[in-house]
């Protein structure tokens, strides 16, 4: 009677969980993937062809172009807009039957894949990007090979579109080769490159350059920079430099390379040696020079123009093999300029008292008198004069 009673209490455990493993699924919603511009049709669980039921996408009624089939819903020319959360209710009651997820996209396409080595000889990285949205999910599996094996790739912890790989020897001559294959619900595509191991090599920018101006020199800059962090050897794989300025004013830049000759590439000089030559254009406007140098991280610009503000870049470049860097973060620096004297004045003016009184001191200067005045006075003095002479010569 106990193992009757334990087999019925199994059997309804059964029952339950599979009762509770349906509802379950028809609450928990499922992605289905469809392709851009296709008609899509969704079925509503399990249920029989003459079942009738309802639907609707992010709990309001379905407003886009659509059909349904007993318990299928049909969506014609799908797109973007079409994305959602559909879900189907079976009539009369309106019991919630299935939750799908509806996701439209396209499959991948060929990719643009681009390897390069900034720490060369330890090793090489490739990046990669898609010429055309999916707007699904995508994944990327990455092959490398290298002589007839495969290299363990590692995945950047940051940026999902680049790996990691490192050289398993150096100066080799066997080309490496890398194939990428983008992977969604709706289909795969792969690209592949080949390439020689000098080829990727490509240094990052130049670090911490600085411009200062040379005091009693209004013509040059002391410009200096340090080797990119990034390049792992500097003693065993030197770089070689590539200087660039202009003023602020004008868009034509100078250069300063190291170079053996003016019909040679750029190449590595070991010796100081200062060769300039001046192109002028037919304007008269803007002019580069071209100078050898050694493989210093520094350099002075003597033909600046005084007291004009300088923009200053450097570039660099393994001395044997690859290609340069990007150009470094733009420094401005202006020529010394002499301070103005400052003027000073050579006399001084006292400023003037001055006081009143009632009385002025004998001293002080009287007003003059005006002349009428004093024709007059001299009238009353001479007439007594003058009548005695009348008198006398009557």
């Amino acid at each position: 009677m106990a193992n009757l009673v334990t087999s019925l209490c199994c059997v309804v455990l059964a029952a339950v969980v599979v009762a509770y493993a349906q509802r379950r699924s028809q609450l928990v919603a499922r992605n289905q993937y469809e392709r851009m511009g296709s008609d899509v049709t969704m079925q509503c669980g399990s249920l029989d062809n003459d079942a009738s039921v309802s639907w609707k996408v992010n709990g309001t009624d379905v407003k886009a172009q659509h059909r349904l089939e007993g318990p299928r819903l049909i969506l014609t020319q799908v797109n973007l807009s079409h994305n959602g959360l559909y879900s189907c209710f079976q009539n009369p009651h309106g019991e919630r039957r299935d939750t799908i997820f509806l996701h439209i996209g396209i499959p991948p396409r060929e990719l643009t894949v681009n390897c390069r080595s900034n720490t060369y000889p330890k090793g090489f990285y490739c990046s990669w990007h898609q010429l055309h949205a999916t707007y699904i999910p995508t994944t990327f599996e990455v092959d490398v090979q290298h002589d007839q094996r495969s290299l363990e790739v590692q995945k950047d912890s940051v940026h999902k579109n680049r790996c990691h790989v490192l050289f398993p020897e150096v100066f080799s001559s066997f080309p490496y080769k890398v194939n990428v294959t983008a992977v969604n619900a709706l289909g795969k595509a792969s690209t592949t490159i080949s390439f020689e191991e000098s080829s990727i090599v490509k240094p990052d920018p130049p670090e911490r350059v600085t411009a200062t101006p040379i005091r009693f020199n209004p013509r040059r800059l002391e410009v200096s920079w340090h080797s990119p962090s990034t390049w792992p050897d500097i003693d065993s794989f030197p770089l070689k430099y590539f200087l660039r300025y202009r003023p602020l004013i004008r868009e034509q830049w100078q250069h300063v390379w190291w170079k053996l000759s003016l019909d040679e590439p750029p190449q590595f000089v070991t010796g100081p040696k200062m060769v300039t030559t001046q192109q002028i254009s037919e304007s008269g406007k803007h002019w580069k020079t071209q100078v050898e140098l050694s493989d210093s991280t520094s350099h002075t610009i003597t033909d600046a123009y005084a007291g004009k503000e300088y923009i200053i870049q450097v570039a660099a470049k393994d001395t044997e093999i690859g290609t340069w860097s990007d150009w470094s973060v733009a420094v401005h620096a202006t020529p010394w300029i002499e301070d103005p004297l400052p003027i000073t004045s050579t006399t001084e003016v006292d400023p003037i008292e001055t006081t009143t009184s009632p009385i002025p001191s004998s001293n002080a200067p009287q007003k003059a008198e005006p002349p009428v005045g004093r024709a007059a006075r001299l009238l009353t003095f001479f007439s007594p004069l003058l009548l005695g002479m009348l008198l006398l010569f009557m």
